[in-house]
């Protein structure tokens, strides 16, 4: 875990604060020592603190009682949100319709204004496999996203911000992830910090940088991730998700194949007319086409019906219980 250092707590501060009104609820996950929390509250910002380290609860505690209301503190662990097991959840998993209900945040309409911020450092282990999980929360609806378009404020790795943001014909960043990302939210980067900006609470005090091969990873990113308003407006539904991120990552599991070589994978007729309806060259390959042109190409194929083809759900399937 990584811990901000005293110096950076009022940058994040700035970048956090939404002028000079009343401010919207955030909760903020493994705050650690408190040092973050500290400066938001000084802020005037409502935070609820949701830890899962035993020994940074009592100051935490002791903070809270000082702050009358200003500050709630829940022991419990973000990345262990909605787990996938039966029975009773063991603490710090962490249900999020119980979350919710305790710090008072109500579903609100898809459309409708942020109902809650959410701040944290992601872990880097398993940064990846966190990322994803959160995009399949958003696309279904599902988790804290049953309350609404929660917005995310995350510091996670140059790597991985990189991959958010790349463009079409990037060789080493343009994934499954970046299309999903950019269709569903609306990404920012608020700021970016070295990573021996950050204390850890590992025992040998080291700074565990998550090495990397073709991508810049010399920072920790601040980023922000607002699901779109328009997101579910067209073909694309939470019902339908799961066989959207599917065709996705079928169609970018090799990035340098054709696109017409994959649909006819998927025994449809009539690829070069879908294909020229939709204005994509007929040599296309998958790793140059645009977020939109997915979600054009998932709009047409629904049209078509070739998803209602047993096989391909069953696919689907196998894919939604990888990801989970």
């Amino acid at each position: 875990r990584y811990i901000a250092c005293p110096r950076l707590a009022r940058t994040v501060q700035q970048c956090l604060q939404r002028g000079a009104g009343p401010q919207p609820l955030l909760l903020e996950f493994a705050p650690g020592p408190g040092v973050l929390t500290q400066t938001l509250l000084n802020a005037g910002i409502r935070v609820v603190a949701l830890e899962s380290n035993l020994a940074y609860l009592p100051n935490l505690q002791s903070l809270e009682k000082s702050m009358d209301g200003q500050l709630k503190v829940i022991y419990g662990d973000f990345c262990r949100l909605d787990p996938l097991a039966s029975g009773t959840l063991k603490p710090p998993a962490v249900c999020s319709v119980k979350l919710f209900e305790t710090i008072g945040v109500a579903a609100v309409p898809w459309r409708a204004d942020v109902p809650l911020r959410i701040f944290g450092i992601m872990p880097h282990t398993l940064e990846r496999n966190r990322l994803w999980r959160l995009l399949f929360g958003l696309y279904e609806c599902s988790s804290i996203y049953k309350y609404g378009r929660v917005e995310l404020n995350l510091f996670i790795s140059e790597r991985e911000y990189m991959v958010l943001k790349a463009k079409p014909g990037e060789v080493w960043a343009y994934q499954p992830l970046t299309v999903l990302a950019q269709i569903g939210c609306e990404i920012e980067l608020l700021h970016m910090e070295p990573w021996s900006s950050f204390a850890t609470d590992l025992k040998n005090g080291s700074a565990a940088v998550p090495k990397t091969k073709w991508l810049p990873n010399d920072h920790l990113c601040l980023v922000r991730l607002t699901p779109q308003q328009n997101l579910f407006t067209r073909g694309l539904k939470p019902t339908n998700a799961a066989t959207f991120i599917f065709m996705v990552k079928q169609c970018l599991a090799k990035p340098s194949s054709r696109l017409r070589d994959r649909l006819n994978s998927w025994s449809m007729d009539n690829v070069g007319e879908l294909l020229n309806a939709l204005e994509i060259p007929e040599n296309a390959v998958t790793r140059n086409l645009y977020p939109e042109d997915y979600r054009r190409l998932f709009e047409a194929l629904q049209n078509s019906g070739v998803f209602t083809e047993t096989w391909f759900y069953d696919d689907v399937s196998e894919c939604v219980r990888t990801m989970n």
